[in-house]
């Protein structure tokens, strides 16, 4: 691992800690495609997860769901509900990459996304957003306005 590559992976752990320890919460939408964006950029295949918060929107674990190929990946539903029971969790941010450079969401992560929405939703858990990391740039679906009206429901998640 080159000196650069240390730095991001210090500066991550840095920020999990803190995100754990209560001392920051994932208030904003910038926030947590900042850190998803040092987590992803640098992947090569695409990863499917989920940051998952407690009440106070505090991290309780990000977590790998899912590993693909250069352009494939399978999710499977029943894999996301029991990630979210595993960390009690009150919500949740979904996330993927696009290692293609394209962080534009295609029709396929629209559908996905509605779909978890409503699963989780089944079990409690509230979806406040998915996010595409590509490169340096990412999407999120809340401040893009595709996955429903989630800020009428969770005002405490500013789109900033």
């Amino acid at each position: 691992m080159n000196e650069e590559n240390r730095t991001v992976a210090t500066a991550l752990a840095i920020l999990a800690t803190r995100l754990r320890e209560g001392t920051t919460s994932l208030t904003t939408v910038r926030l947590a495609e900042e850190y998803l964006l040092h987590r992803l950029m640098l992947e090569e295949r695409e990863i499917f997860g989920a940051l998952w918060l407690d009440a106070k929107n505090r991290l309780l674990a990000c977590e790998y769901i899912a590993l693909g190929t250069i352009n494939q990946l399978q999710i499977y539903p029943r894999e996301v509900v029991k990630s979210a029971l595993k960390h009690n969790a009150a919500s949740g941010i979904i996330f993927h990459n696009h290692p293609g450079g394209d962080a534009a969401p295609s029709d396929s992560d629209k559908l996905m996304t509605m779909e978890m929405k409503q699963i989780l939703n089944v079990v409690d858990v509230r979806l406040i957003d998915h996010i595409v990391v590509a490169g340096t740039q990412t999407q999120s679906f809340a401040k893009n306005g595709d996955i429903g009206r989630v800020h009428e429901r969770c005002p405490h998640l500013e789109k900033a």
